[in-house]
C-alpha cells in the first residue's frame, strides 16, 4: 500500500475509473456480439426441445446472461474483492465476496422474471408495446422504492435503530423543524463488507426512513453527522426522490420509443422477420444498452445539481461549514476519493461534485455567511 494518503487515493479513483470504463466497453462489446452472432444459433439449439415459448424466453436468457456473467465474472472479482483488498477497503473474504453475489443474482432473477414476461407479453401483443411496457416499468420502480427499505436492503445489511441519545435528539430536532415524520433512523452494518462510509435517505411513505453506516456513526463527531443527516433533509426537502421517479419515467418512455424504432427500422436488415423472435430480442437489450450509456452523462449532471442542492440546504440548516468541510475530508479520507477530477471525468462519470467543489462551496458559504 502506498504511505501518501493523497496519492493512494488518486491511484485508487484512477484504478477503480478505469475499470469501471473497461466494464461498461466489455458489457457492451460483449453483448453485441452475443446478439448479432450468438442469440440465433443459440436459439435454435433450445426451440426443438422447449415448446412453451415463455419457458423458452426463460431459458434462452437465462443461458445467453449467464454466458455474459461468466465471461465478465473475472473483471467483476478484480474489480470489486482484488482492488478492495488492494487498497484495504474491503473487509470481505471470498467466501463473503460470493455470498453477496449470489444475494444480488437472486434478487435480480425475482425482479427481472416477472418483467421480462410482461415485457414479451406486451411486444407479441402491439406496436405500442413500449408505451405499455414503460408504464410498467414505471410502476415497478415506485413499489420498488417503496418496499425496498424492508424487503430487500435487508437481505444484505442488519439494520438496528441508533443508541446515542445525543445524536438522536440532534437528528430529531432537525426532522422536527421540517415536519418530516420517518420511520426511523437506522444504522447499518456496512463495515461487514468495507471500511467506508455511508448514508442515504430512502423509502416512500409509510417506509421512508434515514440510514446511517455504521462506520460513519464510529469515525464521524455528532456535528458532522448531522452535516450528513441534514444533506440527506436537504433531498426530501427538493423533492429529488419524486423528481427521480418523474425523470425515470420520461427517460423510461423516451428510451424504449427510441430503441423500438431503430430495432424495428434494422430487424430485417439481420435476419429477423417478427419484432418479437425470441433471438432477435438482444439486439433491442443492446440499443437500450448503448442508448443508457449515452444518456448517463446527462443523467449524472442532473445528479450532480440535486447533490448541490442538499450540500447547500445542509450548509444553511446547520450552519456550520466547519463541519460540512471536516465531513467531506473525513469522508474522502475513508472512501479513498480523489478530490479533485478532470472536468470531463467528472461530466462523464461522476454522479456527485467533486470533494475539492463541495468543499470550496462550504468555504464560501463561511465567507459569505453572516
Amino acid at each position: 500500500m502506498i504511505a501518501d494518503s493523497d496519492a493512494q487515493s488518486a491511484l485508487y479513483t484512477k484504478t477503480k475509473i478505469k475499470l469501471s470504463v473497461i466494464h461498461m466497453v466489455a458489457e457492451l462489446i460483449l453483448l453485441g456480439i452475443g446478439a448479432f452472432t450468438i442469440a440465433k444459433p443459440l436459439y435454435q439449439l433450445l426451440s426443438p426441445h422447449i415448446k412453451n415459448e415463455y419457458m423458452l424466453l426463460i431459458i434462452f436468457f437465462a443461458a445467453f446472461g449467464g454466458l455474459l456473467s461468466i465471461i465478465l465474472l473475472p473483471l467483476e472479482f478484480y474489480q470489486s474483492f482484488i482492488v478492495e483488498h488492494k487498497f484495504g477497503l474491503s473487509n470481505q473474504t471470498v467466501l463473503d465476496w460470493c455470498i453477496e453475489e449470489l444475494k444480488s443474482l437472486l434478487v435480480s432473477i425475482a425482479i427481472g422474471l416477472p418483467l421480462m414476461l410482461l415485457f414479451y407479453y406486451f411486444i407479441k401483443l402491439t406496436a405500442l408495446w413500449w408505451l405499455y411496457f414503460a408504464f410498467v416499468v414505471f410502476v415497478f420502480a415506485i413499489i420498488l422504492a417503496k418496499i425496498a427499505p424492508v424487503l430487500i436492503f435487508p437481505l444484505f445489511y442488519k439494520f438496528t435503530p441508533i443508541d446515542n441519545d445525543e445524536l438522536k435528539s440532534a437528528l430529531t430536532e432537525l426532522m422536527h423543524k421540517h415536519n418530516l415524520t420517518v420511520t426511523g433512523i437506522f444504522s447499518f452494518n456496512m463495515s461487514k463488507d468495507t471500511k467506508k462510509a455511508n448514508a442515504a435517505f430512502t423509502g416512500l411513505g409509510k417506509t421512508r426512513r434515514i440510514i446511517l453506516s455504521d462506520t460513519l456513526l464510529q469515525e464521524f463527531t455528532v456535528k458532522e453527522i448531522k452535516t450528513v443527516f441534514a444533506h440527506e433533509l436537504g433531498h426530501y426537502v427538493h423533492n429529488h426522490i419524486t423528481k427521480n421517479i418523474v425523470l425515470s419515467g420520461i427517460v423510461i418512455v423516451v428510451s424504449f420509443y427510441v430503441c423500438s424504432y431503430i430495432y424495428e427500422l434494422t430487424l430485417h436488415s439481420v435476419g429477423y422477420s417478427n419484432r418479437f423472435d425470441i433471438a432477435a430480442l438482444p439486439i433491442l437489450i443492446f440499443y437500450l444498452s448503448l442508448f443508457s450509456l449515452l444518456l448517463m452523462p446527462l443523467l449524472n449532471t442532473l445528479s450532480r445539481y440535486f447533490e448541490r442542492q442538499a450540500d447547500v440546504y445542509a450548509l444553511k440548516v446547520t450552519n456550520d461549514p466547519e463541519s460540512f468541510v471536516s465531513t467531506m475530508e473525513k469522508l474522502a479520507a475513508m472512501n479513498l476519493s480523489q478530490k479533485e477530477q478532470h472536468p470531463l471525468i467528472e461530466f462523464f462519470l461522476y454522479s456527485h461534485p467533486t470533494i475539492a467543489k463541495r468543499i470550496e462551496l462550504a468555504k464560501n458559504y463561511r465567507v459569505a455567511a453572516p
